[in-house]
């Protein structure tokens, strides 16, 4: 481990100098497939990821049943199966599953780490320090969906097992995503979104499979479709200063539309947005002295 930065080296390089070149082109606002060398790891067997299911706490656990369509109406009912019996069937079990800030863990956190820090120079050049890197690993039952919604970080997920389509959606277009429904987010709110068939058409598709790696911008609109096998994937991510401006842009515009002004929607990266930023943090920073 690299003590001033906290990155550990992996025996191998995962992302080829390939792969970094295209990542460096497309980061951070181009969705773009590229390959990396994790397919196996002891980590991210399905026994070893039932097991890592009972050393995270409960809310870092997600699952559910994965047969949905792809816009849903709040959170997705349960399967009455365990999370480790969800997880070691997941062929049959007919579910969806993810394990949230495995980061947590050590051996998990030197892995994300290690990753991230293969990266971390094209990232660093483009959208300055990487910061609160977290891990999400999805496991995935034949074809099972995971709905309509975004997410606030920077993200790359890699296939392992199995095969998908991510169908994305462009990132800061209200048309599949309103500026109130990023506000309400930023808020606290859900981050699901609300679908019709008439978006479909403003989609693009990324077909992954073992070996292959996908870039997603941050707040990207998309929704997944498992292929007809079982599916592990790993989602790493990260936050940067223009992340989190962005994020408190929009809080801002909360404010504002709550006292009856229409704002303008925050600018996509490079625009930094940092006036509506440190004006919500003023404002916060007042609300809670208050």
């Amino acid at each position: 481990m690299d003590a001033a930065t906290g990155f550990t080296a992996l025996d191998t390089f995962v992302f080829g100098p390939q792969a970094r070149a295209q990542f460096a082109a497309a980061y951070p606002e181009t969705p773009t497939v590229f390959a990396h060398n994790l397919a196996a790891h002891d980590l991210l067997t399905l026994d070893a990821l039932a097991g890592l299911s009972g050393e995270l706490p409960e809310a870092s656990i997600e699952y559910n049943r994965g047969d949905l369509p792809i816009g849903v109406d709040g959170k997705p009912g349960s399967t009455g199966i365990s999370i480790e019996d969800t997880i070691r069937h997941i062929a049959t079990s007919e579910s969806w599953a993810v394990l949230k800030n495995i980061e947590q863990v050590p051996e998990y956190r030197a892995l994300l780490l290690s990753l991230l820090g293969e990266l971390k120079p094209e990232i660093e050049r483009k959208t300055g320090a990487m910061l609160r890197p977290q891990g999400f690993i999805f496991i995935s039952s034949p074809n099972a969906v995971t709905p309509y919604h975004f997410d606030p970080e920077h993200n790359i997920l890699l296939q392992l097992v199995g095969s998908k389509t991510m169908t994305q959606f462009p990132a800061g277009d209200s048309r599949y995503a309103p500026d109130t429904t990023h506000e309400t987010y930023h808020s606290g709110g859900p981050r699901e979104l609300t679908w019709c068939d008439e978006l479909a058409e403003g989609g693009r598709e990324f077909a992954i499979g073992p070996g292959e790696a996908l870039l997603v911008p941050v707040m990207a609109p998309h929704f997944v479709r498992n292929g007809p096998a079982s599916s592990i994937s790993l989602s790493i991510t990260w936050r940067s200063d223009w992340s989190f401006a962005e994020a408190d842009a929009r809080c801002w515009n909360g404010v504002l539309r709550k006292a009856g002004i229409d704002p303008r929607a925050p600018g996509r990266w490079p625009h930094s947005n940092r006036a509506k930023a440190l004006a919500y943090r003023a404002w916060r920073k007042i609300g809670l002295a208050g």
